[in-house]
């Protein structure tokens, strides 16, 4: 059984983490098998979202501290060094992914589980899913990008608040504080999860990748770079078959290619 399965359900990739024995913790072969398969999800024009959960009933508990704790000692600084260099590479696949992600997240999300939570588009959340940046617990610093991601996710103070204090922040306070995009109150998670996604189906593919990729950076762009990173995108978004298509349907007065559902958010 692999730690790591990758499903289809429509237009929409499926990856769930499968180490239920361990809340999905991120073992050196989990991390394996994401570096893995990250690539061959980017690289699938026919997938047009991506869902990303766990196995029985979490979504991750974080890196395996088990595993860590049976490795200190007997590596040099610099290893551990080049792991967490190994880990950032995949993360940023994610990350970058110029599709849309939704993470489905039930039960805990920790420590590096948090900033795979964070590294989606979307978090919907379970009433009893779970969020801490757990890492000043063992004397760690949050890894895994959740020092880049938690302040742009909530604001710098709260994120302080958050790292500094570990505590434990539940599905509704992670919605108040913007972490999650929705708590799924009437179904499980995941199939909320797969109806979301569900959205992109028909969506401008080119168009969203683009948006994603601009606003991924705005943090660390000045604004006139925006402005040629806009410019040049929607010369592109203009030519597109897309475009040209949902302009004649507009002027033909047909329904359009893609619409968001009125009655969600």
């Amino acid at each position: 059984m692999s730690v790591l399965e990758l499903s289809r359900v429509g237009a929409c990739a499926v990856l769930t983490l499968n180490r239920p024995e361990a809340r999905n913790a991120l073992s050196l072969e989990l991390r394996s098998a994401l570096a893995e398969t990250l690539p061959r999800v980017r690289d699938d024009d026919a997938i047009r979202a991506v869902v990303l959960t766990g196995a029985g009933g979490h979504f991750c508990a974080g890196g395996d501290l088990r595993a860590m704790a049976a490795g200190q000692g007997k590596t040099d600084v610099f290893e551990g060094r080049s792991r967490i260099i190994g880990m950032q590479r995949w993360f940023d696949e994610l990350v970058d992914l110029e599709k849309p992600v939704i993470a489905a997240v039930d039960g805990v999300a920790y420590g590096a589980g948090l900033s795979l939570a964070l590294a989606a588009d979307f978090v919907l959340a379970s009433p009893r899913a779970t969020f801490c940046a757990v890492f000043a617990r063992i004397g760690y610093v949050p890894d895994l990008g959740g020092m880049y991601l938690l302040p742009r996710a909530v604001g710098l103070a709260r994120a302080k608040a958050l790292a500094f204090s570990a505590r434990v922040v539940s599905a509704q306070e992670a919605l108040a504080l913007g972490i999650a995009h929705q708590v799924e109150q009437d179904r499980p998670v995941l199939d909320a999860a797969l109806a979301f996604a569900a959205r992109f189906e028909h969506a401008p593919a080119g168009a969203l990748g683009i948006m994603k990729s601009v606003m991924n950076r705005a943090f660390e762009s000045d604004r006139h770079t925006v402005y040629m990173q806009e410019a040049m995108a929607q010369s592109l978004c203009r030519e597109s078959p897309f475009h040209q298509e949902a302009a004649r349907r507009f002027m033909e007065k047909q329904p359009p290619l893609y619409q968001w559902p009125q009655e969600q958010k």
